[in-house]
């Protein structure tokens, strides 16, 4: 059994847990991620590793309550336990040898998007950080991707906070001011990723994206995660989940992603049902 040893809400739908889970921590790399489940007849999801301690033993996870797992584990609370939690898995992200990169984090992305800047910062590299959210009461780790980025940019669609505009109006504003980057890697809804990296190809900056949104049981076996890159089919989870952003055909993932919304937003609501019953 895994022990949640700390619990924190971000934002009202957003929720960060530490999972004592030595073993992972000791191996895990930004880029990475794990397999859980909340109990023995829980579904298994795949969520990437947000952040690890290897002197607490602890691998950090951060996720969105959009379905019936995701639910139930944000009823857990500190000093409950998971079923399984297993990793890491996949592969880590390509940080080596950078010396000035842009992270683009979007939403929850921001998630994923901020080990990765960690990596590179402490590894020397110079990081400029783009993050971007719908309004204000979304915005999630700004504390810690000031502390691992020399230049952080906050966007938010309305406003409310930061600087108005999209993460890509951020950075097309960062390019054309003369900035340049050995690589951009971007993380967050798959409509983000396909015009960040419609924007970077203009200016030839290659660009890693996190295709993490499509993956569902995390082996490769189901294929919901089916992508074409290059032209040839890769699956997120056994192959990535990091990918060259400009051979991703985002149009693609992005209909196939969408066919799940429906029986995604049901399981939640028949979840939450439940737990009202029960409390």
């Amino acid at each position: 059994m895994y022990k949640i040893v700390r619990k924190e809400h971000l934002n009202p739908t957003v929720t960060r847990m530490d999972i004592q889970a030595p073993l992972i921590a000791k191996k895990a790399e930004p880029g990475q991620f794990i397999i859980l489940r909340v109990d023995e007849k829980g579904e298994r999801i795949p969520l990437t590793i947000a952040d690890y301690d290897r002197a607490k033993g602890t691998v950090t996870i951060i996720f969105q309550v959009v379905g019936a797992t995701t639910e139930a584990l944000n009823h857990l609370e500190e000093g409950d336990s998971l079923h399984d939690f297993v990793g890491p898995l996949g592969k880590k992200s390509e940080t080596e040898g950078l010396k000035r990169a842009a992270v683009v984090g979007g939403g929850v992305g921001c998630a994923i998007a901020y080990p990765i800047a960690k990596k590179l910062y402490d590894q020397g590299c110079e990081v400029h950080a783009v993050v971007g959210f719908r309004n204000k009461d979304l915005v999630i780790l700004e504390d810690e991707f000031k502390n691992v980025s020399s230049r952080l940019l906050t966007m938010t669609d309305d406003g409310s906070y930061g600087e108005k505009g999209l993460v890509t109006d951020a950075l097309k504003s960062l390019l054309d001011s003369g900035e340049t980057y050995d690589r951009v890697i971007a993380i967050g809804p798959l409509v983000m990723m396909k015009y960040v990296c419609k924007l970077t190809k203009e200016y030839g900056i290659k660009t890693l994206v996190s295709m993490n949104p499509v993956m569902i049981d995390g082996t490769g076996m189901c294929g919901g995660c089916r992508l074409t890159v290059g032209g040839r089919t890769k699956f997120a989870c056994v192959d990535g989940p990091e990918f060259d952003g400009h051979e991703v055909d985002f149009d693609e993932a992005i209909a196939r992603s969408a066919s799940y919304k429906s029986f995604e937003k049901n399981a939640h609501e028949e979840a939450c049902r439940l737990h009202q019953e029960v409390e």
